[in-house]
């Protein structure tokens, strides 16, 4: 661990819990300042819609590689060496999503 009170390099993957008071800023602003960083992947978790958007960095630009929702069993990126179970991330997977 670096001695300095904060790391130069950016992470490889950052992941945004949406919330209707944080969707914007998430989409907006930290997706820019990301991809300006070099982080190469993030993932958008949306709780109430029981979805994962995953984006890849390409030339500067976000690019969706997936859209995962429900319980679905995944292998997303950049953690495609393991499977991820959907269901397990939302606070109740048997209720219905939130219609907003």
């Amino acid at each position: 661990m670096p001695d300095e009170a904060f790391f130069s390099l950016p992470p490889d993957w950052a992941c945004e819990v949406l919330s209707p008071a944080t969707e914007k800023i998430d989409r907006g602003r930290k997706l820019r300042i990301y991809a300006e960083a070099g982080v190469q992947h993030a993932w958008l978790l949306k709780p109430s819609d029981r979805t994962l958007e995953v984006l890849h960095l390409r030339d500067g630009a976000w690019t969706i590689v997936g859209v995962c929702s429900g319980s679905d069993v995944v292998r997303i990126r950049p953690f495609e060496a393991i499977e991820l179970e959907l269901g397990r991330l939302w606070a109740d997977p048997t209720a219905p999503p939130v219609v907003e």
